[in-house]
């Protein structure tokens, strides 16, 4: 028996979900909206925190990696992967609840932006964040990502609108992240604790006071004057802590109408130098387009 039938038997013993290693499978998940390739061993696709449990501790075992993917809408090849990659889409895939007293949701990792939007529009609410693949992009991937979008302006980026996560790591424990270390293992907590403590001069000081930063590990949100938001930590980190199989987020209040305004400007540089000026005014977006693609 090769490793890789070994590693297929084993996942089918373990797992309810959908095991996969067959060539059109894999073919559909070496690419995502990147130019890069990677053909992974094969899918599973979960159907419950306890399946991602079991992949985990199956891959752990064999020294296998894992990548979690939702719709495969990133342009970096985050989605690729030449393990097992975990496709979320295909029955993780429900808003939980809306709550539109507290506003706030909870979905699955696989749940389609759109479909999020639609079920919180039924009680006058949407969810901020809205990147252009909307209609095809996954919470799971916005979370990883720290996706944003058009109206970042309005609403922030997703980690803004992140309230709690339960998440898996890759050492088998499960968290539920949110402000505060109270849902983490004691040995992360520990661990978390202990790098603020020994780190908190660069933590202060080193990251730039952007509304739109989504590079990098977000640090700085462990600070215990940001509350240790620790979900706010890990969004954005790309499936390298962990693999989250349920979100709390926020909802806003979708906007009753919408009006555009043009303005126009005899230079690039003297409208961005006006950008600033108009956020008083409570814009959901804000965008500069050259002359030229503008008729008329």
């Amino acid at each position: 028996m090769t490793d890789r039938e070994d590693l297929f038997r084993a996942l089918r013993a373990a797992v309810r979900g959908d095991v996969d290693f067959g060539a059109s499978a894999r073919a559909l998940m070496t690419m995502d909206a990147s130019n890069y390739r990677r053909v992974p061993l094969g899918v599973v696709a979960p159907r419950d925190a306890g399946d991602v449990e079991a992949v985990l501790a199956v891959c752990r075992e064999r020294a296998v990696p894992v990548v979690a993917r939702g719709g495969g809408t990133s342009i970096a090849g985050q989605a690729t992967g030449t393990g097992v990659v975990l496709d979320f889409t295909r029955h993780m895939n429900a808003v939980v609840s809306v709550d539109p007293a507290v506003r706030t949701a909870v979905v699955q990792p696989g749940v389609v932006l759109d479909t999020l939007r639609a079920a919180a529009g039924a009680y006058g609410l949407t969810f901020g964040p809205d990147p252009s693949t909307h209609g095809r992009c996954t919470l799971g991937g916005m979370i990883g990502n720290n996706a944003c979008g058009a109206h970042s302006v309005a609403w922030g980026t997703t980690a803004d609108n992140v309230r709690a996560l339960d998440v898996l790591t890759y050492g088998g424990e499960r968290a539920r992240l949110g402000r505060g270390p109270g849902g983490l293992p004691p040995r992360l907590a520990d661990g978390l604790e202990a790098l603020v403590r020994g780190e908190l001069a660069r933590l202060r000081t080193g990251f730039p006071d952007l509304p739109r930063r989504i590079s990098g590990y977000a640090l700085d949100a462990l600070l215990p004057e940001r509350h240790t938001d620790v979900a706010r930590a890990f969004t954005g980190s790309e499936g390298t802590l962990g693999v989250l199989t349920r979100a709390t987020v926020r909802l806003v209040e979708a906007p009753r109408a919408r009006a555009l305004t043009v303005l126009g400007y005899p230079d690039e540089g003297t409208a961005a130098d006006a950008a600033h000026t108009l956020l008083p005014a409570g814009p959901l977006t804000v965008e500069g387009m050259a002359a030229d693609l503008v008729p008329g």
